[in-house]
């Protein structure tokens, strides 16, 4: 971070910079990526009064610059109004930053979902076993019927002469096929 104080109209004493240099240390604590602050200090009459004016100029990377300006009769007083109300921009900002990296609670749910479809899942896998169809090839409801007979099964899945999947089902009657 540069750092640049400015006295316009006014003279700089080494007890007025470290002073400025101090108050501009406690920007650091937001963990913002500040380029460059720029301090400056005039002095103005108007209508036979001294009026001082400070102002700050921080430049903020990916971000506008932020000025702010303040007026008063006693240069600490400026500078320590103007350091709070930079602060106080700054704290707003870096709030935003940090919100904005946050997980959403939306995400939060999601992810409890989908960890406990992942467990109904390896729960299943142990009961579950994959087995391949012994023939792809079509044949006909005859001779399912006759596989199906003979094997003693529940049901038989396959492809008729036509192409359409099929499925032959042993009934709670013993004596009868079902046919999907």
């Amino acid at each position: 971070m540069n750092i640049s104080i400015v006295g316009r109209h006014t003279t700089l004493t080494e007890e007025l910079k470290s002073h400025i240099q101090n108050t501009v240390d406690v920007f650091k604590k937001y963990n913002l990526d500040i380029i460059s602050v720029n301090a400056i200090i005039s002095q103005e009459e108007k209508h036979g009064k001294s009026v001082i004016t400070f102002e700050y100029v921080l430049n903020i990377a990916h971000q506008d610059s932020v000025v702010v300006k303040q007026k008063d009769k006693d240069l600490h007083n400026a500078i320590d109004i103007a350091t709070d109300r930079v602060c106080k921009i700054l704290r707003r900002h870096s709030d935003k930053v940090k919100s904005h990296n946050n997980t959403k609670l939306t995400e939060v749910a999601i992810s409890e979902e989908e960890d406990s479809i992942a467990l109904e899942l390896e729960k299943l896998e142990s009961e579950i076993v994959p087995i391949r169809l012994n023939s792809y090839k079509p044949m006909e409801i005859g001779d399912a019927l006759a596989e199906l007979k003979e094997d003693g099964g529940a049901f038989k899945v396959f492809y008729d002469l036509d192409d359409n999947f099929r499925v032959l089902y042993k009934m709670k009657e013993d004596s009868k096929y079902g046919l999907y």
